[in-house]
């Protein structure tokens, strides 16, 4: 014997049940019966189905609708419908296949062509089931190596943005602290839930142009003069050149955040005098984020502040150096912002 299939006959007739039942335990061991379509139905849609061999003429509900109902349930559209009728018209065999049957046969039948059909169905829909099987296991496997790409990349990210924050020995934290304030600001802006974890996972990358910045103006504890200023600013371009060859969503939005989180909202950042929302949002986001940050940390040159000359900042440069909506978002949040500083809190 073959390996155990479960076929389903259906027909009104008990004659042509008894010449198929006969002929098809030579070589089938689980074999189901129904004399009506809705008793075949409720077989297909509760047991498991390998084939249904189903006559046309029945009363109450004909094959044609059998097979209908079949194909629009998700739990039975794929098992394989021979038609076996005595119906030899051509608008019945087109309507057959139509429908979504595999294959028509005629009464009288052959047993030998009969058995053949089957078999090369059944042979059919075992491969189509080991395929499926086998792409959904692929494709389980691709979306962990996705998961795993995507996790890797977030700690290169961070890792290199944290590197090019130790060289201009500032906060160990500042890079993962502008991550989640990016977040609470792209999150209550109404962005998606995709354009609010690219943002977060991206803005860490904000200042690694500083990589190119010589040591003696990066590190510098004292004001810089202009000359030096105007080498500091082209940090933001170098952190831009050093991205935007990538093709990778989460790079080319790390290269843009890069290139314009030093612009401001009334034209008067750099380095290409952006203005309003011609700066692109995530900029505009890390921007605010990372102001906020730097203005409550230490650096070489500065001592940092306190909340209040923080606040006031701020709220002046609300609709020129920040978008006045992401102030307005970042005011009413105060609470998760200062909730992140608390919890994330620089260990030296």
């Amino acid at each position: 014997m073959d390996k155990i299939e479960t076929i389903l006959v259906v027909d009104d007739t008990p004659l042509n049940i008894e010449i198929l039942l006969e002929l098809l335990s030579q070589k089938y061991d689980d074999i189901l019966v129904a004399t009506d379509g809705k008793t075949a139905l409720e077989i297909a849609f509760s047991e498991k189905i390998d084939m249904i061999l189903l006559d046309i003429m029945m009363p109450d509900m004909d094959g044609f609708t059998v097979c209908q109902r079949l194909k629009e349930n998700d739990k039975t559209k794929d098992i394989p419908v021979i038609f076996i009728t005595a119906k030899t018209d051509e608008d019945s065999i087109e309507r057959a296949y139509d429908i979504g049957g595999v294959d028509y046969i005629t009464k009288p039948f052959r047993a030998k062509e009969v058995l053949s059909r089957i078999a090369t169905h059944l042979a059919i829909f075992g491969q189509n089931k080991l395929l499926e099987k086998m792409v959904a296991e692929k494709t389980e496997e691709l979306h962990k190596l996705n998961d795993e790409l995507i996790h890797t990349q977030k700690e290169i990210i961070f890792t290199i943005g944290a590197i090019a924050e130790k060289r201009s020995k500032e906060t160990g934290q500042h890079v993962s602290r502008v991550a989640e304030y990016s977040k609470v600001l792209a999150i209550c802006y109404g962005l998606s839930i995709e354009e609010e974890m690219m943002i977060r996972r991206a803005s860490p990358m904000h200042d690694i142009g500083k990589i190119a910045i010589p040591d003696n103006i990066l590190n510098k504890p004292a004001k810089l003069t202009y000359e030096e200023f105007e080498i500091m600013k082209k940090h933001s371009e170098y952190g831009y050149e050093m991205l935007k060859h990538s093709d990778r969503p989460l790079l080319k939005m790390a290269a843009q955040i890069a290139y314009t989180h030093h612009e401001k909202w009334d034209g008067s950042g750099y380095p290409n005098g952006l203005k309003g929302e011609g700066i692109p949002l995530c900029g505009r986001i890390t921007a605010l984020a990372d102001v906020f940050d730097a203005l409550g940390s230490d650096r070489v040159y500065k001592k940092a502040m306190d909340d209040e000359s923080i606040f006031k900042i701020i709220r002046e440069g609300r609709g020129t150096h920040f978008d006045p909506k992401l102030v307005d978002i970042f005011f009413e949040n105060i609470d998760k912002f200062l909730e992140i500083r608390e919890n994330m809190r620089d260990l030296f």
